[in-house]
């Protein structure tokens, strides 16, 4: 009797494993334990039809197709099991969540686009703890956290869309995963949504003006436009809204919150529009000019937009790209270099592509690989169709006059050759190395689709200019020989020396023609578009959307979700080659 005894207490927990084996679940979907939650009821038949559709009529933008495979797979793994209500109840983390959606607005997104104003409602409906309203209330909460989530790490409309060669798939988070692992259960919810956002300084400052702005946008409300002016003022001439214009310029922290109105365009006055002009890249001459009252008229709540844009933007970058080496921002003409510490080293003016002639450069993301020092360039097709053909059948000899050769497909030197042969690319024409040649002495190279990349310029004169798009799509640097120093630091050079300035330098003006040199570390580049930034003096700068980047991209978000995830069915304005 006792062996039997035993041996039925051993078969009975042997069964009673394989039935917990085979049987129990947890909420990750993984063999464990059930935890035993006050939610005894069972939701499934309520909750698979909501996720079998692609629909959800209680949201503000019903259609979730983008989203609904991974809502069906998260309700799959956890057995349709409730995610965000407790006894009819919402969890401390569903609250969290609602308290964060409906605050989305500091995070540059916007709280509609997650039900901001619907939840209330929505937890009165639970009173009663009707079936259809908890199951409601669970799928739609499932739906704004995923996209808020998403939304918040990679942003809302994808780069792609604008033929950008940033791709932030790579980036994304498994949403059901995430959501059963980390969202579901957090301690923490504002923690776990912060870890979601770039790591990255230049980031967190643009979202703390973003909240600044808001306020002052709010205090400012619908500006009367201050009157115009026919030609720049000087200081003490009379400007009839001296005072409007002092009040103005105190709302942004220009002039001083405790200084007096004056009643003309003082020295005190032109001093605030100076500073003013320094953050608006405006010429810095404290005259108050009609460019620069037509800035000041620009209504707060269209700077609160472009810090919205700039935020997005951050969002889509990979993540070796959020602290990166170098950093160009088109519509601010300026290039900025880091350290492995991210403090930045530099700054330089640069040119960038031509608003007019379809010459804007784009937005995208590269490792620099290499340097050409006295780099031949190559003239692409359009280029010479368009400017050396004409020009060569009105001057005989005219390439060989302005330091162009003419090659063959396999890089042979011709000596004889016909307009007829360049027109049609049987040959290929380009300018040979030197101080005049189109890319100056050196060319930082970060290979692209786009055939863009930085260099010199003979045209040197143009960095003296406030607003700097001049170029077919290349950008230009100012000080190529300090950039080249600076990329090369601590690499070995000639003699196995390592570069510094001079060696750059003997490399730029005597070296050989077309010397590349690797980069031991390759480095990341981000060509970018920030409308609003976080300067180096403590104060934001705002740009003009020189390309119309930022209206395409609100007028992307202007059509609701889902927002577009593909590229639009277009050709790219700046084509490969069609650059310098």
């Amino acid at each position: 009797m006792k062996k039997v005894k035993i041996r039925s207490t051993g078969t009975a927990l042997a069964l009673a494993l394989l039935i917990c084996a085979t049987g129990c679940r947890s909420r990750h979907g993984t063999p464990g334990t059930v935890e035993h939650k006050p939610n005894t009821p069972d939701y499934a038949s309520n909750l698979q039809p909501l996720v079998a559709s692609s629909t959800l009529p209680a949201l503000k933008w019903p259609n979730y197709s983008d989203y609904q495979p991974l809502v069906q797979k998260f309700y799959n793994d956890r057995g349709f099991e409730l995610a965000w209500t407790r006894d009819g109840k919402p969890t401390a983390q569903a609250t969290a969540f609602i308290q964060a959606i409906q605050d989305a607005d500091k995070k540059g997104l916007n709280p509609e686009d997650y039900d901001a104003s619907r939840w209330s409602d929505r937890i009165q409906q639970l009173n009663g703890k009707p079936a259809e309203a908890i199951a409601n209330f669970d799928v739609a909460m499932t739906i704004s956290v995923m996209r808020y989530i998403s939304d918040l790490h990679v942003g809302r409309v994808s780069p792609l869309h604008f033929n950008s060669e940033i791709d932030t798939q790579s980036k994304k988070y498994d949403l059901p995963q995430f959501l059963t692992e980390k969202a579901v259960d957090s301690s923490d919810v504002p923690a776990l949504l912060t870890s979601v956002e770039p790591d990255s300084d230049l980031y967190r400052q643009t979202e703390q003006a973003l909240v600044h702005y808001l306020d002052l946008a709010k205090q400012q409300g619908t500006p009367e436009p201050l009157p115009d002016v026919s030609k720049a003022l000087s200081v003490k001439q009379p400007y009839p809204a001296a005072a409007q214009l002092w009040q103005r310029l105190q709302l942004e922290g220009d002039a001083p919150s405790d200084g007096e109105a004056p009643t003309n365009y003082s020295q005190a006055l032109s001093d605030a529009v100076k500073n003013y002009q320094h953050r608006h890249g405006i010429a810095e001459d404290g005259k108050l000019t009609p460019a620069t009252l037509k800035s000041i008229n620009v209504p707060l709540s269209a700077r609160v937009t472009s810090l919205q844009d700039s935020l997005e933007r951050w969002r889509w970058l990979p993540d070796p790209y959020l602290n990166p080496s170098l950093m160009v921002n088109l519509p601010e003409f300026l290039l900025r270099g880091f350290n492995d510490q991210h403090h930045m080293d530099f700054t330089m003016k640069v040119v960038d592509g031509k608003v007019k002639g379809d010459h804007e450069t784009p937005v995208f993301t590269h490792m620099m690989k290499y340097l050409i020092f006295r780099p031949y360039w190559n003239v692409p097709v359009s280029i010479a169709k368009k400017e050396l053909v004409p020009h060569m059948n009105a001057r005989p000899g005219y390439l060989e006059a302005k330091n162009y050769e003419v090659t063959d497909n396999k890089g042979k030197v011709l000596t004889e050759y016909t307009t007829h042969q360049v027109e049609h690319s049987m040959v290929q024409v380009r300018e040979k190395p030197g101080p005049g040649n189109s890319l100056g002495l050196v060319k930082f190279m970060f290979p692209n689709q786009y055939d863009i990349y930085l260099h010199s310029t003979p045209e040197t004169f143009l960095f003296a200019r406030t607003r700097r798009d001049y170029s077919h799509g290349c950008v230009r640097v100012q000080h190529p020989d300090d950039l080249a120093a600076w990329v090369l630091n601590g690499q070995q050079g000639p003699g196995n020396e390592e570069w510094d300035l001079q060696k750059v330098q003997d490399a730029m003006n005597t070296g050989k023609d077309n010397n590349q040199v690797n980069l031991k570390k390759q480095l990341p580049v981000v060509i970018f578009y920030l409308t609003a930034f976080p300067a180096e003096d403590g104060q934001i700068h705002f740009f003009d959307d020189i390309y119309m980047y930022d209206q395409q991209l609100n007028d992307a978000l202007a059509k609701g979700m889902p927002y577009p995830q593909k590229p639009e069915p277009i050709t790219p304005k700046t084509k490969p080659g069609d650059t310098v």
